[in-house]
């Protein structure tokens, strides 16, 4: 059954439970059944949720739109587990969350029911009625905000089919990380409960820095390590201590969206610097306004794939002293490299450059760990700690310390190992299942590191019907045009392959193949 298919019939029946009478206590038989198979098709949906989060978020969405009317008598945990084939403690726990925040109401000797709660709107007139965005009544929203929205893409639930940024979750070592993290959360000190300013664990910090100078050759002491919750959060403090609204930033073209929204939403102008075959040519800028920041991504580009050339280096290192600008090198995925050692960091090569780098987990590790870093100058230590202690606070102390351990006792490095070649072999299993359109035309980026491959299309709407037709199928495909400020120079896919189990890669590859000869080629 298709999903469209799927929400139709969920729709329908929910419908059909709002439209009934109320039951009376001791009621509802007919309504229950209903009630069941609705959330049975719900939850047969993919979903990386967990069953109690989806039945929780499924429940509470229902309550809140009228579905599941005021008073309606829901189903004993105990039958509801049974007819939809879950524990019962899973439904205990989404009863549960949802009694303790008001959604349900327990009756003694009568069971669950719905409260009375102060929903006006039914479904029908939440279809009726979208939420406006202009115009009188309307939801306004502050420039920055409008700004930073036109960057956020809604988010659905997907399969990481194609996904790009997304590491192999499958290869993880999971159970030994949560023997690990477990123990330190058991044995982690006391004051490591209360509000920390040390700027992340220091046993971190120091495996972090001896890491750092072995593999990417940086400049650093464990002092000058911050760490913080994730990439998106070090872009966010550099530029609220570094720029004002009004102030330019240099930005590779295409470049990494998530940068262009922090940007954005600062209100800062974003110069877009054009990335060819050597990386960020800064001596193309089309209007040489002096920056207050360079963004770059210098080992790996994203989405590109290109290294950035020595010579390009050093020419955007003396920009930047020139203008007095900070750089920031994101170094986001430059362990995975196929064809030789990782290429050394910018902020190691001379010395007192202007750099600061950051680095993150989600790739190496796990999205959820949210856990980043940033490498910064010895005389901004003391204001980024003091801001991010204010701003944002400091925790998982635990789990750093844990991370700590890991790094320490070297599983860390036997991961990224372990991950360079299964990536390696998933992207190889990628370009056997794209040959035969690679045969006739199709191009492909080198593909010397990373967790994506860009598909070079000759059009923009070859791009638009790839992923109007790979959306049908329930395969993400992301334009490589999204990812540039201005007109897009050349269009095409960016095709994450990191992610994704081999026999849905090879499947998905077959599809992207028989669709580019179906629509590409003359």
């Amino acid at each position: 059954m298709k999903a469209s298919e799927r929400d139709a019939i969920v729709s329908w029946q929910m419908n059909s439970i709002a439209e009934r009478k109320l039951p009376q206590a001791g009621a509802g038989v007919e309504q229950a059944d209903w009630l069941s198979d609705a959330l049975g098709l719900m939850l047969g949906e993919y979903s990386a949720q967990s069953l109690t989060s989806r039945l929780y978020h499924g429940l509470r969405d229902w309550v809140q739109t009228g579905r599941l009317v005021c008073g309606q008598r829901l189903p004993s945990s105990r039958q509801l587990a049974k007819e939809l084939g879950l524990g019962r403690n899973t439904v205990l726990a989404a009863f549960d969350q949802l009694l303790a925040e008001g959604f349900l109401v327990t009756r003694h000797g009568s069971g669950t029911f719905v409260a009375d709660l102060p929903f006006p709107q039914t479904t029908t007139e939440l279809a009726a009625s979208p939420i406006q965005v202009e115009g009188a009544g309307a939801l306004h929203l502050s420039a920055r905000g409008t700004a930073l929205l036109a960057f956020c893409h809604a988010q659905q639930e997907q399969r990481p089919t194609f996904v790009p940024g997304v590491p192999a979750l499958d290869r993880f070592p999971h159970d030994h990380w949560q023997r690990l993290v477990r123990r330190h959360q058991q044995r982690m000190p006391q004051d490591w409960l209360a509000y920390q300013v040390q700027g992340g664990v220091p046993a971190l910090r120091e495996a972090l820095a001896d890491y750092l100078q072995l593999s990417r050759s940086v400049r650093c002491r464990p002092e000058q390590i911050l760490i913080v919750q994730g990439a998106q959060q070090g872009f966010e403090l550099i530029v609220r201590l570094l720029s004002d609204p009004g102030d330019e930033v240099w930005i590779e073209e295409p470049g990494y969206p998530g940068a262009q929204a922090c940007f954005s939403a600062a209100g800062l102008g974003m110069t877009p610097v054009p990335v060819d075959d050597e990386g960020m040519n800064v001596e193309a800028v089309a209007r040489p306004q002096s920056p207050k920041l360079i963004y770059v991504t210098p080992s790996h580009q994203y989405p590109s794939g290109v290294t950035m050339t020595l010579a390009r280096r050093l020419a955007l290192l003396e920009a930047a002293e020139r203008h007095g600008a900070w750089v920031i090198e994101d170094d986001y995925d430059s362990e995975f490299r196929y064809e030789q050692r990782p290429i050394a960091a910018l902020q190691g090569l001379v010395d007192d450059a202007r750099v600061i780098y950051v680095g993150t987990f989600s790739k190496v590790m796990y999205p959820g760990l949210r856990l980043g870093y940033v490498v910064l100058p010895e005389l901004l230590v003391e204001p980024f700690r003091r801001a991010n202690a204010r701003l944002h606070r400091e925790g998982q102390y635990g789990v750093q310390s844990a991370l700590a351990e890991f790094i320490a006792r070297g599983h860390f490095s036997r991961h990224i190992r372990r991950m360079r070649d299964c990536y390696r072999h998933r992207q190889a299993l990628l370009r056997r299942a794209l040959a035969p359109a690679v045969a006739r035309g199709l191009m492909l980026s080198e593909g010397h590191a990373g967790m994506h491959l860009v598909a070079w299309l000759h059009d923009a709407e070859l791009e638009r019907q790839l992923v109007q037709r790979g959306a049908e199928q329930g395969i993400s495909l992301s334009l490589l045009s999204s990812y540039y400020l201005t007109a897009p120079s050349r269009p095409g896919l960016v095709l994450g392959y990191a992610g994704t189990p081999e026999a849905e890669l090879e499947s998905a590859g077959q599809w992207l193949t028989q669709a580019w000869c179906q629509l590409g080629p003359n």
